[in-house]
């Protein structure tokens, strides 16, 4: 069997070497769409060998293995400023605009990867030595193509450190607890609306496979699980994902989940579950907010996204989310928006984390929120999830474990109060202008002793936004 992290590690050091490249977001970009492509075209010559009547929805030239001079699969094929000038020329115009009137979801597929993503290298040279990797892999393996599929999640969970990129990933233990305490089951309608690369929907996937018995019951796993998203790049490294997990077809639309008035959404478009990070401390782009009925317009994105997902529910659906602190407090459309959850939904349980879980992109406090439509709360457990012991915070080499959710998973049927559980009715709630923020009450006041390096990082942080202050004042009376 391939030496399958040998050949990802010789890939990142040619790119290192390609001036094209920037930063770990724009090599994931670019061997995203690559990786895509192969995975892609080794697929399609599956389904051509199964299927007669199958067509491609990319001509023979720009196949990853072709009659017309083996642009990829071919280890001897075009190399250097040809290579180059085919893939920024040729390849990627042809893939941007692609056929579509036939309705090829394949099709739509391609071109919506490629319509967002982009080549970066600049040496053809080094473009042929990452094919000539990539071509050691062979994803109609099975057993190579789910060896693949767990290394593909490290290169995901890169991105949390890749600057901005780093919204896009949500830590694998959160997805999969999440799923496990909501349980999705074989044909219920599965929605991620912000899927980002995809996590979730592969927790899902992975659940149900382990409930299905049949060819029809894995189908209906193809034809259930749907994602939104509406950024290029998670968009590309989510339907990769999917692949990568035999969904032949993701479907994944690009779109952003704002973009449309909640009254087009019909009782069709309802979903059974929810599963979901939606952005948090963005601000809402292109006016959407006024899709939104008056009273909870607000340009905060977790609030319109709580709002829709709310709508998005059957009665007697499911939905397991993350939310900052700051959704579950604040006055005016923040009320209006807690009091709606409360009304319409049973939020029955909140995990409070630690702050450091989505480090280094985001240190705010974060939350699980579990509830289902249709019955309003009555009263909500709380949980406080603790750090390991020993450890300070959450950090790349670090980071949080599925097995750490093991005592709230022994804790979820059975629940008492104790020194990290607490319950709270709903009277307590609305008394409180329906905040939800309610800390452990057994919890003391703890007296924090800082290490020698942590109060020099403090000061350090402390000076720089001094400085940028400083700057900011120059700017202004210059």
């Amino acid at each position: 069997m391939t030496n399958i992290s040998g050949v990802i590690k010789s890939i990142r050091d040619i790119m290192w070497q390609d001036t094209g490249l920037n930063g770990d977001a724009q090599r994931i970009e670019q061997l995203g769409w690559m990786l895509f492509l192969k995975i892609f075209s080794d697929k399609d010559k599956e389904l051509e060998m199964m299927d007669d009547n199958y067509t491609s929805p990319i001509t023979d030239e720009f196949h990853w293995i072709n009659e017309k001079g083996n642009w990829a699969g071919d280890d001897e094929g075009m190399t250097g400023d040809e290579l180059l000038a085919f893939v920024d020329q040729k390849l990627f115009p042809a893939l941007r605009n692609l056929d579509l009137s036939v309705g090829n979801g394949r099709a739509l597929i391609v071109r919506e990867v490629f319509m967002g993503n982009n080549n970066y290298m600049k040496s053809g040279i080094n473009i042929r030595k990452v094919l000539n990797k990539l071509n050691e892999l062979n994803f109609n393996i099975a057993k190579e193509r789910h060896s693949f599929g767990e290394l593909y999640e490290g290169i995901l969970k890169d991105l949390q450190s890749a600057g901005k990129s780093g919204e896009y990933y949500t830590p694998r233990a959160i997805t999969n607890f999440i799923t496990d305490m909501i349980d999705p089951k074989l044909g219920e309608k599965i929605l991620d609306p912000s899927c980002g690369t995809g996590g979730y929907l592969t927790s899902a996937i992975e659940h149900l496979k382990a409930q299905a018995n049949s060819v029809e019951e894995r189908q209906s796993i193809q034809d259930n699980i749907m994602g939104w998203e509406y950024k290029p790049l998670p968009y590309l490294l989510a339907t990769t994902n999917l692949i990568l997990h035999d969904i032949e077809l993701p479907k994944i639309i690009f779109r952003d989940s704002l973009d449309q008035p909640l009254s087009n959404y019909k009782e069709r478009d309802r979903v059974d579950v929810i599963l979901a990070n939606p952005p948090f401390g963005g601000i809402v782009a292109n006016n959407n907010e006024k899709n939104f009925p008056q009273n909870f317009r607000t340009k905060e994105s977790a609030d319109l996204f709580l709002i829709l997902m709310i709508h998005l529910l059957k009665n007697g659906g499911r939905a397991g989310i993350v939310l900052p602190d700051g959704s579950l407090t604040g006055e005016g459309v923040k009320q209006r928006v807690r009091e709606k959850l409360l009304t319409e939904c049973n939020l029955h349980t909140i995990i409070r984390l630690p702050n450091s879980v989505f480090q280094p992109y985001a240190t705010v406090a974060t939350n699980l929120l579990f509830f289902e439509k249709g019955k309003s709360t009555k009263e909500i457990w709380y949980y406080e999830h603790k750090l390991p012991e020993g450890q300070k915070a959450y950090n790349k080499t670090r980071p949080i474990r599925l097995e750490e959710f093991d005592p709230i998973k022994d804790w979820w049927n059975n629940r008492e109060e104790n020194d990290v559980a607490w319950k709270v009715d709903i009277h307590t709630i609305i008394d409180r202008g329906y905040d939800l923020d309610i800390k452990n009450p057994t919890k003391q006041e703890e007296e924090h002793e800082y290490t020698s390096s942590e109060l020099i990082e403090m000061l350090e942080n402390s000076m720089g936004k001094s400085n940028d202050l400083l700057n900011q004042l120059k700017s202004g009376i210059k």
